[in-house]
C-alpha cells in the first residue's frame, strides 16, 4: 500500500506539471503507472489533470476493468495497456497534447531528425504515427508498430505519448520532446535546421552505453550492444533524416 500511495501521489504531481505548462488543456491527456504484472494506476476521465486527488486515481487490471476507484478510468486505457503488454521494460505511460510537437503531429511531419544531443538521447528520435480515433481500437492499432522500440511517438493530428520506468521519467521525456519541437521549429523559421552527422550521432550513442544501458536496444538499433554493428545502425538512423533533406531541397554540402 506503501508503494501504491507514493505512486498515485507521483501521478498527481505530473498531472499538476502538465497542467502548469500548458502540455494539457481542460480535461485532456492521460497518465498510467503499472503497479505490477495484474494491475495499473490510471488517471480519471472527466478530471482535469492539474487539480486531482489520490482518490480519484482508477486501479484496473490488464483488460481495461476498474477494480478500485469510483470514477471512470481514462478513455485512452486501452492504449496504455497495449504498451505496458509490448514494453515489458515500460513502467508508466503518458499522453499530453503539448502546443510545439503536436504542431508537427498535425502537420504531418516526424521529429527523427538528429539534432539535438538530449532528444538523442532520450527520445531515440520521435516517428509520426498515423491518425486514429481517439478512444477507439483504431488509434491502438496505429501506435502499436511505432511504440515497441521508442520512447515518444507522435499521434497525427492528436498529440504524443512518452514512456518511462516511472510517470516522473516519461513527463520528462514528454517536455524534452516539446523543447525538440519548438527548437526544430524556431530553427526551420530562422532557415535551416543543422543536423548532426553520422559520425556525432555514433559518439553520443557512444557515451550514452558507456553510463547506460537500454532493454530495447536490440530492436531499436540505438545503442552499442555486444557484435552489434554500431555504424549501420547509426546510418540507418540517418536515412530518413537525409531523404527528409531531399525533399525540402537541402543541400547536404550547405550544411556548416
Amino acid at each position: 500500500m506503501e508503494k501504491e500511495s507514493a505512486l498515485r501521489q507521483e501521478i498527481i504531481e505530473v498531472g499538476r506539471r502538465l497542467w502548469q505548462k500548458g502540455f494539457v488543456a481542460a480535461n485532456d491527456g492521460n497518465i498510467t503507472c503499472r503497479l505490477d504484472d495484474n494491475f495499473v494506476l490510471t488517471t480519471p476521465t472527466g478530471v482535469s489533470k492539474g487539480f486531482m486527488t489520490p482518490d480519484m486515481i482508477v486501479k484496473v487490471d490488464m483488460d481495461g476493468n476498474a477494480t478500485e476507484g469510483y470514477l471512470k478510468p481514462s478513455s485512452e486505457i486501452f492504449v496504455h495497456l497495449m504498451i505496458y503488454k509490448e514494453r515489458p521494460d515500460v513502467k508508466a505511460v503518458l499522453h499530453a497534447h503539448p502546443p510545439f510537437a503536436t504542431a508537427f503531429a498535425v502537420a504531418g511531419i516526424s521529429l527523427e531528425h538528429p539534432i539535438l544531443p538530449e532528444a538523442i538521447l532520450h527520445l531515440d528520435g520521435v516517428p509520426l504515427s498515423p491518425y486514429g480515433t481517439p478512444g477507439t481500437p483504431e488509434l491502438v492499432e496505429a501506435i502499436r508498430p511505432y511504440i515497441k522500440n521508442r520512447n515518444a511517438v507522435l499521434l497525427e493530428n492528436h498529440g504524443a505519448f512518452t514512456v518511462g520506468d516511472s510517470p516522473i521519467q516519461a513527463y520528462y521525456r514528454m517536455e524534452t520532446l516539446e523543447h525538440y519541437a519548438k527548437i526544430s521549429l524556431l530553427a526551420r523559421l530562422l532557415g535551416r535546421e543543422r543536423v548532426l552527422t553520422t559520425e556525432e550521432v555514433l559518439k553520443l550513442l557512444q557515451s550514452r552505453n558507456r553510463v547506460s544501458s537500454n532493454p530495447i536496444c536490440e530492436d531499436c538499433g540505438l545503442c552499442a550492444l555486444g557484435n552489434i554493428d554500431m555504424q549501420k545502425l547509426v546510418d540507418r538512423i540517418t536515412r530518413k533524416v537525409l531523404e527528409e533533406l531531399n525533399k525540402d531541397g537541402v543541400n547536404r554540402s550547405d550544411r556548416g
